[in-house]
């Protein structure tokens, strides 16, 4: 049986990538995605989402409102040189797509109930939404088998800070809620994200092979825009990583991490704003087994591409 998934994103063009692999993903069956404001805006990136499941096929997806803003409630900035003005690259979602229709915020509940320990949360976008369901649901969040998300930096740099990561530098107060509330939680940082490089080479296979993909006119634009940004920001890389295609992997193929157990905490303000922060000393303070978390700290590269390749080279979301 497939993986059930309830995305939270903010598409963006590789949260956008992630939801046209799990849609593609034979063993990963969406079954709501929850849009916030992060890459772009809220209305946007539902507009993305609304774009994406129509090119599949796929218009029965429930679609829930997320978040518009941060807790703090600064004023968000957006980056239309990575993501595009529309968060698609070059590509504009056409005017002639119907506005989207939200679903209340208490679907994510119903959800929840409806598949319980059969249900992943996949969260690669701003923290906010998922937190604001921590808040109102409680303890029917942890009813689900994981909750994995791509946020936080262990070892490595930042990528908006010299130390923080873009997910929980937009909403370290959401970002900290969700490490201190969920059970079973899998963090995918940076330093494992940033090697799941996707190279011009690959997406010239991809779309030479996947000739009956809904997305196959999107693949090349997209990175093509993606790279220019990369290419600037750090100088030799070889392609765009996949950060947010990491999470949703690793449910269907767990091979591809490996995992440390460390209690995480995001810090809230300062020039620290949205460090993730473990004990990785050899011996570290005792924790109680329930707030430990899963670090994401090794990747296997080779089969996390060769699945990504494969799945991005299928030609039928509609299985």
């Amino acid at each position: 049986m497939p993986a059930k998934v309830l995305l939270f994103g903010d598409p963006g063009i590789d949260d956008s990538i992630a939801i046209m692999y799990g849609l593609l993903n034979p063993n990963i069956e969406i079954v709501g995605i929850v849009p916030g404001y992060g890459n772009v805006k809220q209305e946007q990136a539902t507009q993305n989402v609304a774009y994406l499941l129509s090119l599949a096929g796929k218009t029965g997806i429930p679609i829930i409102g997320g978040a518009k803003g941060p807790f703090s409630g600064e004023v968000v900035p957006y980056y239309p040189e990575i993501h595009g003005e529309e968060g698609l690259g070059p590509i504009r979602p056409p005017d002639t797509l119907p506005t989207a229709e939200l679903l209340n915020f208490d679907e994510i509940f119903k959800i929840i109930e409806k598949y319980e320990n059969e249900l992943y949360i996949v969260d690669v976008g701003r923290s906010t939404s998922l937190a604001i369901a921590f808040l109102l649901g409680g303890e029917i969040m942890n009813r689900v088998k994981g909750i994995y998300v791509m946020g936080g930096a262990f070892f490595v740099p930042g990528n908006v800070t010299s130390e923080a990561e873009a997910n929980y530098y937009g909403d370290p107060i959401a970002s900290n809620l969700v490490c201190e509330r969920a059970r079973n939680l899998a963090i995918h940082p940076l330093n494992v994200t940033v090697q799941a490089v996707l190279t011009s080479e690959m997406v010239d296979t991809i779309v030479r092979r996947g000739v009956n993909s809904p997305y196959r006119n999107l693949i090349r634009p997209i990175f093509d825009y993606y790279y220019e940004f990369y290419k600037k920001s750090m100088p030799g890389i070889k392609g765009t990583p996949l950060h947010d295609v990491v999470a949703l992997s690793a449910i269907v193929n767990p091979s591809i991490v490996q995992y440390a157990r460390r209690r995480v905490k995001v810090e809230l303000f300062g020039i620290l704003k949205g460090v993730s922060v473990a004990d990785f000393r050899a011996n570290p303070d005792k924790e109680p087994e329930e707030t430990l978390d899963r670090i994401a700290l090794r990747f296997d590269y080779e089969k996390f591409i060769t699945d990504f390749i494969q799945v991005m080279s299928m030609g039928d979301a509609n299985r």
